[in-house]
């Protein structure tokens, strides 16, 4: 009976809290209305839109009957704001329009006037037309864009119009999160934590934590209890539980601290703050970090895959995946002619000229002992005869990737020995290119593509991540422009294949995007007809570059990505961080099974 109560006691806190806020807000769920295109005039309130669609906006336009819309479209909606808002809030400053995520880029207009872009509140006044000029990834952020009471933008008790001018490059689109509303900036919205960013001490067998809480709001003095709940959430065994009181000045922190014997089968944390103020409470979770992974063992260990493909004639680079202690010498008995094993780095380079399959014995060894491991080398037509494993810097930098942070991370991922698992790409997603929208030239007199300031030496590059060991990964677009809007490879491909095997890049990422604009429609043909292209140039280089198909599964990719050359191919729209993107994508891929194999595979977008 514990267990029970102390899980129903968490979810009538959240269920509390979602009552005390529909009293006191405007719930945008149902109304909108939507047409593709663009035209500034959709957003000014006398706008006639009667002969619109309606459509919902908890989930993404594709979902709801317009599968081929790519580029921009409109949402428009309106509704009476009620001066009662101001009079039932506790904080009467300011009004908070919530938009949820919006795939991929947003302008959102308040009664002609441009409300806010991206996430990002505008002053009156603004002008709209910057909002596709992004330094990263839009569609996960919330868009929450908050206003002064008296701005001259809210019809306070009229009717008001929002509209919504969005931008999708690629995949799905459209406003994808529901729970829309219009409210009272709350009391919560005043409440900053840094509980995430301290981390957990054990000492003595104790855990413990200090974490601050933080007021923001200008004039009023935060009071209440924060429990703090230790529980196995297994089980639903609540391990420890404190409460302590909470009185936080205006523009001032408060610490909380706790430390308690560790019982060995925790895993969260719940932080339960409930306020006097409004009687609102609300809960932070916790989480316990913990590793499900064995800690290699000392002793050496040959990991990875037991077999690998290249081509005849073209540079390989293979680096033995060993775990134990170094220092490690390496070895390779029976290498094919060409080919040779560096014992210090494990790295084996060299080219091989004859078509076969060659078995060699792979060896490492320190003070502890041997380790041993057969291990194939096939000579033929095929490259990626095991799924590409390695990291790509879209969800970590997005566009603000650069040459120091790329080398940085694949630094990183060598010392915190992923290369010993046998993980070996270190992939560049968009941003490296010239921005499209930019003066200044995307391409030399030759038509070569150039790299903006954020990357001088692409070469440079390519050679210290072959000197770790890793491979080289790349990103372009079949279209004009990435769907980041940089200068993509259309109608420039065997020169882009080219440039790539100058700098030693090993793989390439080829995202859709703007080619939507290109192809006249999305039958079979057209879908195939772009990647066709690409492979006959990276089949004129003089280097293997593993081939990606990035177009998020369309006309059942699965069914013929090994046709046009590709080696893996995107099966799904893009992941996000959440458990139900994880969960959609994941559990999704029991179809496509049957068309992975050795050169070609599923790509349920980094998973």
């Amino acid at each position: 009976m514990k267990k029970l109560y102390t899980l129903l006691f968490i979810f009538l806190l959240s269920i509390t809290a979602l009552q005390a806020q529909s009293e006191n807000s405007i719930k945008l769920k149902d109304g909108w209305k939507f047409i593709p295109g663009d035209n500034m005039k959709y957003a000014a309130p006398s706008f006639d839109d009667s002969q619109w669609k309606s459509i919902g906006v908890d989930k993404y336009w594709e979902a709801q009957g317009y599968d081929s819309l790519d580029g921009y479209a409109w949402y428009r909606i309106k509704v009476i704001i009620p001066s009662s808002l101001k009079e039932n809030a506790l904080l009467k400053d300011s009004l908070e329009f919530y938009m949820g995520k919006i795939d991929d880029a947003d302008e959102c207009f308040l009664n002609g006037k441009l409300l806010g872009s991206n996430g990002i509140t505008m002053k009156d006044g603004t002008k709209p037309g910057s909002f596709l000029k992004r330094e990263r990834a839009t569609w996960t952020i919330v868009r929450r864009y908050v206003l002064s009471v008296s701005d001259p933008r809210i019809n306070w008790d009229k009717e008001n119009v929002i509209a919504v001018r969005v931008f999708d490059g690629k995949g799905d689109g459209g406003i994808y999160t529901g729970d829309l509303e219009i409210s009272m900036v709350k009391l919560s919205e005043n409440i900053i934590s840094n509980y995430h960013d301290v981390k957990f001490e054990y000492k003595k067998g104790n855990i413990a934590k200090s974490f601050s809480i933080q007021n923001i709001a200008p004039s009023l003095t935060i009071t209440g209890k924060l429990t703090i709940r230790a529980l196995n959430e297994f089980t639903g065994d609540v391990l420890h539980e404190e409460t302590q009181d909470v009185n936080i000045k205006p523009v001032s922190s408060q610490i909380f601290s706790y430390s308690f014997k560790n019982p060995g089968n925790l895993t969260c944390f719940y932080y339960m703050l409930d306020l006097e103020n409004d009687n609102t409470s609300f809960t932070y979770r916790d989480a316990i970090p913990y590793i499900l992974t064995p800690v290699p063992g000392p002793k050496p260990k040959i990991n990875g895959a037991k077999v690998y493909g290249q081509r005849p004639g073209k540079p390989f680079l293979f680096t033995v995946p060993a775990t134990g202690k170094r220092p490690m010498t390496f070895d390779a008995v029976d290498l094919p002619k060409g080919l040779k094993i560096d014992k210090k780095t494990g790295i084996i380079t060299g080219s091989v000229a004859d078509k076969g399959e060659y078995n060699v014995t792979l060896i490492a060894k320190n003070k502890l002992g041997t380790a041993k491991e057969n291990f194939k080398i096939v000579i033929g037509d095929q490259l990626a005869l095991t799924p590409p494993m390695g990291w790509n810097s879209w969800n970590c930098w997005g566009l603000t990737v650069n040459q120091n942070k790329v080398l940085a991370s694949a630094k990183t991922f060598k010392e915190k020995g992923l290369i010993n698992h046998g993980w070996s790409f270190i992939n560049i997603d968009d941003g490296w290119e010239i921005p499209g929208g930019a003066s200044a030239p995307k391409r030399d007199d030759n038509g070569n593509i150039i790299c903006n300031s954020k990357f001088p030496n692409m070469k440079a590059l390519g050679d210290q991540l072959h000197a770790l060991g890793l491979k080289f990964g790349i990103y372009s677009s079949p279209g004009p422009l990435t769907c980041g809007g940089y200068t993509a490879s259309y109608q420039h491909e065997l020169q882009d294949a080219q440039s790539y095997a100058k700098w030693g890049i090993d793989y390439l990422k080829y995202d859709w995007c703007s080619y939507g604009q290109i192809a006249p429609d999305q039958s079979l043909p057209e879908l195939k007809k772009p990647y066709f292209v690409m492979d006959s140039a990276l089949q004129k280089i003089d280097r293997d570059i593993v081939f990606s198909l990035c177009q998020y599964g369309m006309g059942n990719v699965w069914e013929w990505g090994a046709s046009v050359g590709g080696n893996l191919w995107r099966t799904t729209g893009d992941i996000n961080d959440t458990w139900r993107s994880l969960r959609t994508i994941g559990f999704s891929q029991v179809k496509n099974a049957p068309y992975a194999g050795p050169g070609h595979w599923n790509d349920p977008d980094m998973l």
